[in-house]
């Protein structure tokens, strides 16, 4: 066979080689302006911008953290556009190319960025969902509209969303409580919400743990009809908002329930304050007088005998604990004897709640 000039490697190879090395050489050249090109534009700005527009959805704080809330439904691109416009990316052609490459959805919430930091950082910190967590302490007998403030306060959802959640037909259906909203099945606890945050989620996540902590109360209860545990969770809730000291509630629940069994009424100056504070949207009251325990009310005891209609506040472990384990006694009644160690005196008779209303006035009197 005939062979060509070149040590025995056909022209037509040889010259196919040379195309291919040139190929492949542009390729590497423009690989690598490429690769740089990446590498400058993922890269933060030099320096924080001298002036990012503040608003609720971005903000930078004095520590130099970026504070930056991702809206319900807000696209990748739109994001990409506040970022770029605030001077915290260098541009977003980049942003959407990354995007493109790997269409993973951001998440919505508020996140805190850690400045500066590059657009792969800040897309990673978007699709994890790791949003700012704010913590909400819930106190012990707080009313259902005084935790719907501390939540529009902490700013996870609106108080008006979070009562209407708690009021849901549908949701109260779901933990078969048979009252006309949620108020003492919202366990006070401290929680970790982001914002914003569904407000039927907060309320799942309040009446959750709720019954868990119920069922380390007392496991019956979660089997027991749903007007039995309504009517426990009534009377711990007053019985949260007239204890003051743990080992005395469960002496007052026994004094509730015997007045539930012979038909007295339970007079509890607690009910008569939710009358006029959550009912009558009036201040809290200093001192009750007769024009307030007259009042025509369904929730006053003092009229009306037996329990309220519903819970008058949210109850901890140690009032639903005394609701569901009362202590025995004779007791019909007690008084606040010692404003300032919370002591009541109980008593058996009428006559003696009222001679122990005397040595409390002379008490106050000499002191």
């Amino acid at each position: 066979m005939k062979q060509g000039r070149g040590g025995g490697v056909p022209r037509f190879i040889r010259g196919l080689c040379a195309v291919l090395s040139v190929i492949i050489g542009g390729a590497l050249v423009l690989g690598g302006g490429g690769a740089a090109l990446a590498f400058y534009c993922n890269a933060p700005p030099a320096s924080l911008p001298e002036f990012i527009p503040q608003s609720d959805s971005l903000r930078l704080e004095e520590d130099g953290r970026v504070y930056l809330e991702v809206r319900s439904g807000e696209s990748a691109i739109a994001v990409g556009r506040r970022l770029e416009l605030a001077g915290l990316i260098k541009t977003q052609l980049f942003w959407n190319l990354i995007f493109r490459l790997d269409p993973e959805y951001i998440k919505s919430g508020t996140y805190r960025l850690n400045y500066p930091a590059s657009q792969l950082e800040i897309r990673a910190a978007l699709v994890s969902g790791q949003q700012i967590l704010h913590r909400l302490t819930i106190p012990e007998g707080l009313t259902l509209g005084k935790i719907a403030a501390l939540f529009e306060s902490a700013g996870v959802c609106g108080a008006e969303e979070f009562l209407e959640a708690a009021r849901d037909g549908r949701l109260l259906a779901e933990y078969r409580i048979p009252g006309r909203s949620m108020e003492g099945y919202l366990y006070p606890d401290t929680y970790l919400f982001p914002a914003p945050y569904p407000a039927d989620q907060a309320v799942r996540a309040l009446a959750d743990t709720f019954f868990k902590r119920l069922e380390g109360i007392n496991g019956a209860a979660l089997i027991s009809s749903p007007e039995e545990l309504h009517r426990r969770v009534i009377l711990a809730s007053i019985i949260e908002r007239e204890y003051r000291v743990s080992d005395e509630a469960p002496l007052m629940a026994g004094v509730f329930y015997n007045r539930l069994d012979i038909g007295m009424r339970l007079q509890s100056c607690a009910t008569v304050e939710y009358v006029i504070t959550e009912i009558q949207g009036k201040p809290h009251p200093k001192a009750l007088y007769d024009r307030d325990t007259a009042i025509e009310d369904p929730y006053n005891t003092y009229l009306i005998p037996g329990l309220p209609p519903g819970p008058i506040s949210c109850p901890g472990a140690v009032a639903l604990d005394a609701a569901f384990h009362p202590q025995t006694s004779d007791y019909l009644y007690f008084r606040l004897m010692d404003s300032q160690a919370g002591r009541h005196y109980f008593s058996k008779t009428f006559d003696e709640h009222i001679r122990a209303a005397s040595l409390y006035v002379k008490g106050s009197a000499g002191s």
